[in-house]
């Protein structure tokens, strides 16, 4: 997997994979933790230094996180994410880069910012088949596997990049969501209320770049996983 993120304008967030980064020292230090004598202070030690290298991990991600996310917002003024089962992607061979993205929290974190800096905001439902449509034409060709990362539609000819394509969809479902008056925000109690869409200020997060478009649909829980690369 090397896309953390797609926007529907075809950029790409590679993915940090912190913890993959950091494997080679955990594997040493669980080597040192082995041969430590259980119940001794050199292996209260040890497990410390293990536990503060993934606290390491954790905090990296989280930093760069609310960097993306951040960013993500200040740049748009709409921004749709497709709402996948991440706990079942878990439990596929991709477990590992997919608890390592962290997608849940970025995602969150997307949300609440949203809210704050005045964006609209939905997620597009699980069910959506957002790699199975054509975002050209609306042809539907029906599911792929995972390993098919680019496709021609059988109903124009269009040769699609499937992350690229799927953000595109997952753009123009949620306009829809929004258009039919079902995106929920949140007030200051936490209760859903339904809002009208509140333009950003233009020094409260940014205004979008010239030439830039100013809605983003991301696949956000999406797996990218590509041939002979890590998933």
């Amino acid at each position: 997997m090397s896309a953390f993120a797609v926007l529907s304008d075809g950029r790409k967030t590679d993915s940090p994979r912190f913890l993959r980064r950091a494997e080679k020292k955990l594997r040493r230090l669980g080597r040192e933790l082995s041969r430590k004598v259980k119940g001794s202070k050199n292996r209260a030690k040890a497990r410390i230094k293990i536990a503060r290298q993934h606290a390491k991990v954790a905090n990296r991600r989280r930093d760069w996180h609310h960097k993306a996310s951040t960013r993500i917002i200040r740049d748009n003024q709409a921004v749709y994410v497709e709402d996948l089962a991440v706990s079942g992607l878990g439990r596929t061979r991709l477990a590992k880069s997919v608890h390592d993205a962290g997608w849940s929290a970025f995602v969150g974190m997307l949300e609440y910012k949203a809210v704050k800096h005045g964006r609209t905001f939905a997620k597009v439902g699980r069910a959506f088949p957002s790699s199975q449509v054509c975002s050209a034409c609306g042809f539907r060709d029906g599911p792929k596997p995972l390993h098919v990362r680019q496709w021609t539609c059988g109903g124009c000819g269009t040769v699609h990049d499937r992350d690229h394509n799927a953000a595109r969809n997952v753009l123009f479902e949620g306009r829809r969501i929004v258009a039919a008056g079902r995106a929920e925000t949140l007030n200051a109690r936490g209760a859903p209320v339904r809002r009208a869409h509140v333009p950003a200020q233009r020094g409260e997060a940014g205004s979008p770049r010239k030439g830039q478009p100013s809605q983003a649909g991301i696949p956000g829980l999406q797996a990218r996983e590509h041939v002979n690369s890590s998933p």
